[in-house]
């Protein structure tokens, strides 16, 4: 069977890029292939994971371009050239517009680290998620994974997980558990099943 190729973008550590590596090489994702990791910071560590992984890499970065249009315009040419049919957002840091995300529809899936519709959107990033969690009280949150579409966190919920919320938690701690105990868990099997789907299709 044909496997699914997979593209991931990336601006950081890329901790769940590394995530994604580790479940294909153990198996979770059968289904598809990371061909590919595009980052807009040419700094990030991210991209000395996929070279260890020996995965091919493309810096694409937003400074270099006049226009927000150009920038994505630079983007889909370097998917399409590499045959990508699933398009997985791990830490992008750069909203997308329209016009790019209705060119991939229902191929672009995100992992926000909250349990959508809570503590999501624009702004809602990072710790400021994690934050906001424990100023408001919840006893529990958790990790999503969507699909993308124009609107920041709108798109279809493909898999949710919930955290437990401890006594004396910080963002930061809060952070680590959200990752270990459900991004790291739910980005892989979302993957798999969209590129199973995907194959299914071909």
């Amino acid at each position: 069977m044909e496997k699914a190729s997979i593209a991931v973008m990336v601006s950081g550590s890329g901790t769940n890029l590394q995530a994604l590596i580790d479940a294909q090489a153990s198996g979770i994702i059968k289904s598809g292939e990371i061909k590919l990791v595009i980052s807009n910071n040419a700094g990030a560590f991210a991209l000395e994971r996929a070279k260890k992984a020996g995965i091919k890499t493309a810096t694409i970065l937003k400074k270099d371009f006049t226009s927000q249009e150009d920038f994505e315009r630079k983007i889909i040419k370097t998917l399409e050239e590499n045959g990508i049919d699933l398009i997985i957002l791990a830490g992008f840091m750069s909203i997308l517009s329209e016009k790019f995300t209705s060119h991939f529809e229902k191929r672009i899936i995100n992992v926000h680290p909250s349990l959508i519709p809570s503590f999501c959107g624009e702004g809602f990033y990072g710790l400021r998620v994690h934050k906001a969690a424990l100023e408001k009280g919840v006893k529990v949150t958790g990790a999503t994974v969507h699909f993308v579409n124009e609107i920041p966190d709108g798109g279809e919920i493909i898999m949710q997980k919930c955290v437990d919320v401890m006594e004396g938690d910080t963002p930061e701690i809060l952070q680590k558990r959200v990752m270990c105990e459900a991004e790291w868990k739910i980005l892989p099997l979302s993957a798999e099943k969209i590129c199973k789907k995907i194959t299914e299709e071909k």
